[in-house]
C-alpha cells in the first residue's frame, strides 16, 4: 500500500474517533475519572513525543544539541516564562550548542 494511502487511512480512523468521542452520553464524561485520566494521557503523549524527539535518530539514541536546547527550556518553563519564550530559549540553546561544535 502507498504511503499516502496509510496516512489518508490514519486520517480517518482520527476522524472518526474523534466524532466517537462525541458520541459518548454526558453521564460517562461526568465521572470523575475521566477527565484525571485524560489530563494523564495528555501529558504522558506529550512527554514521550519531546523525548523521542529530543534523544532519538532512526532507531538510536543520541546526546547532541537538541538536549541543551530541553534543558534550557526546562529551566525557562520553572521559571514561568510564557509559552513562546520557552521555544525561542530552547531554540537559541540548541543553536547554541551547534555553533559550538556540538553534534
Amino acid at each position: 500500500m502507498e504511503l499516502w494511502a496509510w496516512v489518508l487511512l490514519a486520517a480517518a480512523a482520527a476522524y472518526v474517533l474523534k466524532i466517537l468521542g462525541y458520541l459518548l452520553p454526558k453521564s460517562l464524561l461526568d465521572r470523575p475519572w475521566v477527565p484525571s485520566l485524560a489530563a494523564a494521557l495528555t501529558v504522558g503523549l506529550l512527554a514521550s513525543l519531546v523525548v523521542t524527539n529530543t534523544v532519538s535518530k532512526g532507531q538510536g539514541l543520541v546526546l547532541d544539541s537538541r538536549l541543551l536546547g530541553l534543558a534550557a527550556a526546562a529551566v525557562a518553563l520553572k521559571l514561568k516564562a510564557p509559552y513562546i519564550v520557552v521555544v525561542i530559549v530552547g531554540g537559541v540553546a540548541t543553536a547554541a550548542g551547534r555553533w559550538f561544535g556540538l553534534p
